[in-house]
């Protein structure tokens, strides 16, 4: 323990004395964690928009006019039973003929048409929804095999839209698969960038120390004991780049949720409230162990010789 206290002493002096050093490795850090911090709003917002985007693709089972309520109700149940369902939305004949009626409301001669016949000619329907895109295909193979339904609620299904949907729904598949590979090779380099730039300033640190630390071989320290208050001195670095990261965020989230909500579909400044201890957690971590990974490394070379 009192090593352990004269060592973190020793952190905190290096750091108070190295001045400009601890200054530039601060920014450095903000610079680094602030990278992070974008990641992971932008990781944000694209999620987000994408579940929009995935939200909107469904697929749709549509019944013969006069189908029993109740074999369309136990094909409903059966689905959403699957695994790969997410959500079965049912709307009734009477829904379907209300919806109708309100987008053709202009259109005189249809509604006229439809008042003429005096009955309803549109029969229900089930919106499918998926957990993921790729299994809207193996659901509507399985509506179309003869397994999954018996043959009185096959005959009253009048079609499946899937195959119209099919190019939409491989596009949109590609689209997000190559997103989220894009977003992942950035994030990575924009990583191993950080990392480097904290490495280094910090390396240039610890080389104005390289005789400090010469001495201290010379009178027989072991290597925790010369490496200790640099560590020390690196978690200093994590932890107040942190607070000064979160604090930073706080007004440019505010104005980005302000402006760019409309075009990003996500409140940054929201995300950024209700995720604030997660981020926290994240910044800290990151930032401690930048900190004291490349002092581990930097004071390396000087331990060698």
């Amino acid at each position: 323990m009192i090593k352990f206290i004269r060592i973190t002493k020793a952190g905190f002096l290096n750091f108070k004395r190295s001045g400009t050093l601890s200054t530039a490795g601060v920014l450095m850090m903000i610079i680094t964690l602030s990278v992070i911090a974008s990641i992971i709003l932008l990781q944000a917002a694209l999620n987000f928009s994408l579940n929009q985007i995935k939200d909107k693709v469904d697929v749709t089972i549509y019944f013969n006019a006069g189908s029993p309520e109740d074999k369309i109700l136990s094909i409903k149940d059966s689905l959403l039973a699957l695994p790969e369902v997410q959500s079965v939305a049912y709307t009734s004949a009477d829904e379907a003929l209300a919806e109708f009626r309100a987008r053709h409301v202009g259109d005189y001669a249809t509604i006229a048409a439809l008042n003429e016949v005096n009955l309803n000619p549109l029969g229900a329907y089930l919106d499918v929804k998926a957990k993921d895109l790729p299994q809207y295909e193996s659901i509507a193979k399985l509506l179309s095999s003869g397994n999954f339904l018996s043959s009185d609620s096959s005959s009253i299904i009048d079609k499946i839209n899937y195959n119209d949907n099919k190019s939409i729904i491989d596009k949109l598949n590609s689209i997000i698969g190559g997103a989220e590979r894009l977003g992942l090779l950035i994030t990575l380099i924009l990583i191993i960038i950080s990392i480097i730039i904290t490495f280094n300033t910090i390396r240039l640190a610890i080389f104005t120390s390289r005789e400090e630390i010469g001495v201290m071989r010379l009178v027989g320290a072991n290597n925790l004991t010369i490496r200790g208050p640099f560590m020390v001195e690196g978690i200093i670095y994590g932890l107040l780049s942190t607070i000064l990261t979160l604090a930073i965020f706080f007004p440019i989230t505010g104005w980005l949720g302000a402006n760019m909500t409309g075009f990003l579909g996500l409140n940054l400044n929201d995300y950024y409230t209700a995720n604030f201890f997660q981020i926290l957690v994240i910044l800290l971590l990151s930032g401690a162990a930048l900190g004291i990974i490349s002092s581990f490394l930097a004071t390396r070379k000087y331990l060698k010789k």
